[in-house]
C-alpha cells in the first residue's frame, strides 16, 4: 500500500542515515512546557524566594557582573 509520506519518512531516513555516518547519534530531550500554568506558578514561586532572600542584593550584583 503506497502513502503519500512515503517520499519524506525516505528523506528523514536518508538524513539518519547521513547523520549516523558522521558519527552522531539521536537523542530525546524532554523539557518543563513553559507555557504551562504550573510552570508559571513555579517561576514565580522561584523568583519570589531569591527576591526575598537576604543574599539578593549580592545574587543580583553577581548577575549583573556575568552580563556584561
Amino acid at each position: 500500500m503506497a502513502s503519500s509520506t512515503e517520499p519524506s519518512r525516505e528523506k528523514a531516513r536518508a538524513y539518519r542515515r547521513h547523520l549516523r555516518r558522521q558519527g552522531l547519534r539521536p537523542i530525546e530531550i524532554w523539557v518543563p512546557d513553559v507555557h504551562s500554568p504550573e510552570f508559571a506558578a513555579e517561576a514565580h514561586r522561584q523568583s519570589l524566594a531569591v527576591a526575598n532572600s537576604p543574599h539578593a542584593e549580592d545574587d543580583q550584583e553577581f548577575i549583573g557582573r556575568l552580563s556584561e
